[in-house]
């Protein structure tokens, strides 16, 4: 049986204490004993992959720089800390081979592909260079295309479809759709879903999918007892801002039962 706290995923590091994706809140969250870390990735005009989430660096600096169209060296040069305290002004945007150094023996590094599949032979060098286990690595992405490509390219590496389902659209809609979802996650190859933490995520959809020898995670949940309760579904991973403090909730609650 799976330890609970294995299932807990740190989003972009620990980030509601330290800047998302950044080197201090990426080692935050292994030092405060994440089993598990999710970044996201773009490419740089110069081919260099970067661990940032947005297109552009508007939102986590004073500047705005499109990444697709910058040298890493250029957006090496930005403070990506300051917005969220000053005492992190030293803090700048990472390399994926930067990232990849800081995955302990038994950590497993998520990575969501944030553009297009124009990265993935480059994706794979960077990963085949870390010399981290296959099973310490993770592909998810939201573009089925990209995934599916890079499912070939890199099959060794486990490989989730990001779904929104009901974060845009009512439950009820989707629901009629979920053996159709299973059948297509099946025919791309993957190996399971990472779902929006919304209504559709019952135990019974959890179930239907891990029947069909498929994982299922889900974002971003950042209140204990809904952790709670989606473990007690049979959950296969819970990403949330706040790691540490949810792993520390959770565990002070199922003593106290």
């Amino acid at each position: 049986m799976k330890n609970w706290k294995d299932l807990i995923i740190a989003h972009r590091g620990e980030s509601f204490d330290a800047p998302e994706n950044t080197l201090a809140a990426i080692n935050l969250a292994w030092e405060r004993g994440a089993s598990s870390v999710e970044i996201d990735i773009h490419m740089t005009k110069d081919k260099q992959i970067v661990v940032i989430h947005d297109e552009d660096t508007a939102r986590v600096s004073n500047r705005k720089m499109i990444i697709k169209k910058s040298f890493f060296k250029e957006l090496k040069m930005l403070d990506t800390g300051s917005y969220k305290d000053t005492k992190w002004s030293e803090e700048h945007i990472s390399s994926l081979q930067e990232v990849l150094k800081t995955v302990p023996e038994h950590g497993k590094l998520i990575i969501e592909i944030k553009s297009n599949s124009d990265l993935l032979n480059h994706l794979k060098s960077d990963l085949e260079a870390s010399k981290l286990q296959n099973s310490q690595i993770e592909i998810i992405a939201f573009e089925s295309s990209t995934l599916a490509k890079a499912k070939k390219i890199m099959p060794e590496y486990r490989m989730l479809w990001l779904l929104d389902l009901d974060y845009y659209l009512p439950w009820w809609l989707i629901w009629t759709s979920k053996k159709r979802l299973i059948k297509k996650v099946k025919k791309l190859k993957l190996d399971g879903v990472d779902v929006w933490a919304g209504k559709m995520l019952t135990k019974k959809f959890i179930k239907a999918f891990q029947n069909a020898g498929l994982l299922v995670y889900t974002w971003t949940v950042n209140s204990p007892q809904k952790v709670e309760m989606l473990i007690s579904f049979g959950i296969d991973g819970v990403t949330t801002d706040r790691a540490a403090w949810i792993t520390k909730q959770v565990n002070k609650n199922l003593h106290s039962k």
